[in-house]
């Protein structure tokens, strides 16, 4: 009995070790694959050695599967696929992963999680078993399902992941109280927040911020991504000239400003001269459901949102954080009248204060980020 506890402790061992070099290869997909899920695959021979890695790419067209496959060729027979994500049954703009993996010959397939696309959902596992392939399913879940979180949860409520980020003094404000923002946190977590914007489809802020700051909103990670990053501003009383940088460059990269119905018509003219997108409708941008449902349609899978202080109220009020970042630099900056990190009514009482779950601590040099979930 303890020989065979050893064995499966070892086999389990060997399996989540190997499952965290599938999701290590799926991760280099970041900002490649919207609106598709990160995937990648490791083809382990009988002999215990690595035959073969792959990891998806939207525009390499093939799968993580297949390339895995390709590397590992007739090693592949009776070998084990370690993949991150259930494989596909269906024929989209591929193949059908399952048929290759049977195709080749694998013995035994571990996945930690099903697709929810209802194309795919237990699909692919059943058709694996239908086939004789042993198949192993919840190894790493988690860390499965939190890194394509966004994909999950864009296919499970039809709705953007939405991830708020702030950046705050130990007392919690953004600003000073004469607006003066630049910069509250040091280059690292600037760095950082950057390297966030890079797995996101579209940055949203609010017409306040987009007029002090005059931001450019782009991902200056330096890595490359599939689709350019979507710039978002809700402006109600549509305040954004053809002068700001959103203006100025939104041929280059999309801007989609959210205003509402009655903006007057040559301000919108003068900004859609510009390449500047102007969506009219009733709320002007104050119902952030229903700009999330538009950004949706639009194929949008994932939100930063980057402030100020009224549209994070508005979104956390709404319930429609789904993570939150902040970043704390040790500075004080004081003052009844500086600006705080979170506007709207907030909480009555402590205990209706939003909790955050699954929280993380990282230093960025002198900066504290702390990041986590709003809901279990």
């Amino acid at each position: 009995m303890k020989f065979e506890l050893e064995t499966l402790n070892a086999e389990l061992e060997k399996d989540e070790r190997m499952m965290a070099r599938a999701l290590e290869l799926a991760a280099r997909g970041r900002g490649q694959v919207s609106p598709s899920p990160l995937v990648g695959c490791l083809i382990v021979d009988g002999g215990g050695a690595v035959a073969g890695e792959g990891f998806y790419l939207y525009e390499r067209i093939k799968h993580a599967e297949t390339l895995a496959l390709e590397q590992a060729g007739e090693r592949a027979r009776g070998a084990t696929a370690y993949v991150s994500l259930e494989p596909h049954s269906h024929t989209g703009r591929t193949p059908p992963c399952t048929e290759a993996l049977i195709g080749s010959g694998i013995a035994r397939v571990v996945a930690p999680v099903e697709d929810p696309n209802p194309l795919v959902s237990g699909r692919g596992f059943a058709r694996l078993r239908e086939a004789d392939v042993e198949v192993l399913t919840g190894v790493l879940a988690r860390e499965a399902s939190r890194l394509n979180e966004k994909y999950f949860h864009a296919l499970r409520h039809q709705r953007p992941f939405v991830h708020l980020k702030l950046a705050c003094s130990l007392d919690g404000r953004i600003a000073t109280r004469t607006g003066d923002a630049r910069w509250i946190t040091g280059e690292e977590s600037r760095a950082c927040v950057h390297l966030l914007r890079h797995e996101y489809d579209a940055i949203l802020v609010g017409a306040g911020t987009a007029l002090k700051d005059d931001p450019l909103l782009t991902d200056r990670s330096g890595l490359p991504r599939l689709r350019p990053l979507v710039r978002v501003v809700l402006d109600e009383r549509l305040q954004l000239t053809p002068a700001s940088q959103l203006a100025k460059t939104a041929r280059k990269a999309p801007v989609i400003v959210f205003t509402s119905t009655n903006a007057d018509p040559r301000q919108v003219a003068a900004l859609e001269e510009c390449g500047v997108e102007v969506v009219r409708e009733l709320s002007g941008g104050r119902d952030a459901g229903a700009v999330l449902d538009e950004l949706h349609r639009r194929g949008i899978q994932s939100v930063m949102v980057e402030g100020g202080a009224n549209v994070a109220g508005t979104f956390l009020e709404a319930g429609l954080v789904n993570k939150m970042s902040f970043f704390i630099a040790p500075i004080i900056i004081g003052g009844r009248d500086a600006r705080s990190a979170i506007g709207g009514a907030g909480a009555i009482t402590v205990d209706e204060a939003v909790k955050l779950h699954d929280v993380e601590i990282t230093r960025h040099a002198r900066d504290v980020e702390i990041t986590g979930y709003t809901k279990e």
